[in-house]
């Protein structure tokens, strides 16, 4: 049974918000911190605004189609072509001028589009959120991973929270539910020990393959639902 793009997106978040939570809670806990709180902040405040903006996006695309699940054909292949534009700006970063952002209003504004554009794609916003700090706030690519599971986290606890008040729960298996949040934490340990025994330019590689692994699975997903009778 293919579940439908609506409990998708609501298994992917919370699964986001159990492994950025621990992640950062983490971090909290050190004693020095690679959070900007004065960048990151007004960014998730701006990311939270445009989480429950981009949810109601997505709710009027579904509306447009007869058969619901086929607006996850046109997410998956929107994912597809901003997660190549991000894969081509890492690969040229170096070539690229990068800027150290620190008014809050335009931070929030920054964070508003990425809210609206994660919530709509329905992944939290992880690769363009590196993008985003690496080119408007000069971060290198481990610290940019760090402060985009901050912002992450705050947006998608602002969408859950959208989500039970407007009653708008999918009906999803419990158990799945806790085994996507239990995997999530388990990779995330995982993935922090590999960071740490690797340097700035194979996080980026791995970043890079990461993103190439997404773009396979936006082709699979787009075929899927774009191919749904209705």
């Amino acid at each position: 049974m293919i579940a439908s793009p609506a409990q998708i997106n609501f298994l992917s978040g919370c699964t986001v918000i159990g492994m950025s939570g621990w992640s950062v809670g983490k971090s909290m806990l050190k004693e020095k911190s690679g959070i900007d709180l004065k960048v990151s902040t007004p960014l998730a405040v701006g990311a939270a605004i445009g989480g429950i903006l981009g949810k109601s996006f997505y709710s009027m695309a579904a509306g447009m189609f007869a058969n619901p699940d086929q607006a996850g054909g046109i997410q998956a292949a929107l994912l597809f072509a901003l997660t190549a534009g991000t894969l081509g700006y890492t690969v040229n970063k170096a070539k690229i001028i990068s800027y150290r952002m620190t008014n809050p209003a335009v931070c929030m504004i920054i964070g508003l589009g990425l809210g609206i554009m994660g919530s709509f794609l329905g992944i939290g916003g992880g690769p363009f959120n590196m993008a985003v700090f690496c080119l408007f706030f000069s971060m290198n690519t481990k610290k940019a991973a760090l402060n985009s599971l901050y912002v992450i986290l705050i947006s998608q606890i602002a969408g859950l929270l959208n989500n039970v008040v407007s009653g708008s729960l999918p009906q999803i298996s419990l158990s799945l539910l806790a085994a996507m949040i239990f995997c999530g934490i388990a990779g995330s340990e995982i993935g922090n020990k590999v960071n740490r025994r690797l340097d700035e330019k194979q996080v980026t590689r791995l970043f890079e393959a990461a993103m190439l692994l997404v773009m396979g699975i936006c082709i699979y997903n787009a075929y899927v639902f774009l191919t749904v009778r209705e």
